[in-house]
């Protein structure tokens, strides 16, 4: 258990390294962060904090630098103020984000990245256990028939179907209700949705009406190839941090094969709040070079997905804790707009 002064010389430590990634000395602790005490005491609590392992101590006459045990006592101290910070000008929007998740976990992958100058991981909500959320179908022209359907994950898919002559508007709207009488809650798999609208009980007409529009349906098995998205993997292979990041060759070798990286952040699936791993409390062998700050994002009480970022043990914790919190914010306000 660290003293209130040990706690305040930490976090100066911590934040000035942060700054300026040099060793710090006690000259420089002195008399910073509200601390009135001489250099001697300073040197005294610095020894002390080296011996229970926040510090270690790169040659005899240099300053100190934090370890893995100094940045988490750091980022827990921050979490707060981190998370409930307001959002930046350059913050993360998605509400003018088009329907399709696809192209809602990019923006927000590439936006996450921007904003904390790391590599960003988005992981979108899985497909196996998904069933249907909504299926809607629309008359676009006399001849043409849109049908959008919608999983509880948050994929969608959409298909135009052109006919040979007009089309009964009514035909259109009682399969709409049809549709989503049959459909909604089923599990994806074109034999499931085969087996539910083999209706013996239809007549001909809205039969073959149904058995037309039913491709737009079993294309929700095809909506995504991936569940990972990542951005920003050359902010990590810039000069200023090839020093910072060792085994940087092990680590996008991981990144490059995936599967690695979506284990390590599904296994934080159950997690309430930000959840931050330090170079070797990481899961994954392959990431315990580096430093991931995530969180989750879903509908509820239920986690869908999660977002996070990839940097060296030394990075702004607390501007990345906020950043994944509001990417976090955002796209389960996204989910939950798409289910309205």
């Amino acid at each position: 258990m660290l003293s209130a002064r040990q706690e305040t010389i930490l976090g100066v430590v911590v934040e000035t390294y942060l700054e300026t990634g040099r060793p710090v000395g006690s000259k420089a602790i002195a008399g910073r962060g509200g601390l009135d005490c001489s250099a001697s005491t300073v040197r005294a609590e610095l020894a002390a904090l080296e011996e229970t392992g926040y510090l270690s101590h790169p040659h005899t006459s240099a300053g100190r630098v934090p370890t893995d045990l100094a940045y988490r006592n750091y980022a827990e101290s921050v979490m707060g103020r981190a998370v409930a910070r307001r959002k930046s000008d350059d913050g993360l929007d998605i509400s003018a984000f088009r329907r399709e998740v696809d192209e809602a976990m990019r923006e927000a992958t590439t936006a996450l990245s921007r904003m904390t100058d790391l590599l960003a991981l988005v992981v979108a909500p899985p497909l196996g256990t998904a069933t249907i959320h909504r299926v809607e179908a629309m008359l676009l022209k006399p001849d043409v028939v849109m049908v959008i359907a919608i999983t509880s994950a948050g994929d969608v898919t959409k298909r135009a179907f052109t006919f040979a002559g007009d089309v009964d508007p009514g035909l259109v709207e009682w399969a709409s209700t049809y549709l989503n009488e049959v459909l909604v809650g089923t599990n994806i798999g074109a034999r499931r949705i085969a087996s539910q609208l083999a209706d013996p009980a239809l007549g001909p007409v809205e039969s073959e009406f149904v058995q037309r529009l039913m491709p737009a349906v079993l294309d929700l098995e095809q909506t995504r190839e991936a569940t990972l998205y990542i951005e920003g993997a050359g902010r990590l292979l810039d000069e200023k941090r090839a020093s910072e990041l060792p085994r940087i060759d092990r680590l996008m070798s991981a990144l490059e094969q995936r599967t690695a990286v979506l284990r390590m952040m599904r296994s934080a699936i159950e997690e309430r709040s930000v959840f931050i791993w330090i170079g070797d409390e990481n899961p994954q062998p392959a990431m315990r070079s580096v430093s991931v700050v995530g969180a989750n994002y879903g509908l509820g009480h239920r986690n869908l997905g999660s977002v996070g970022v990839v940097g060296p043990t030394r990075m702004d914790y607390e501007t990345a804790i906020g950043s994944v919190s509001e990417a976090a914010r955002e796209l389960s306000r996204y989910f939950e707009r798409l289910y309205v």
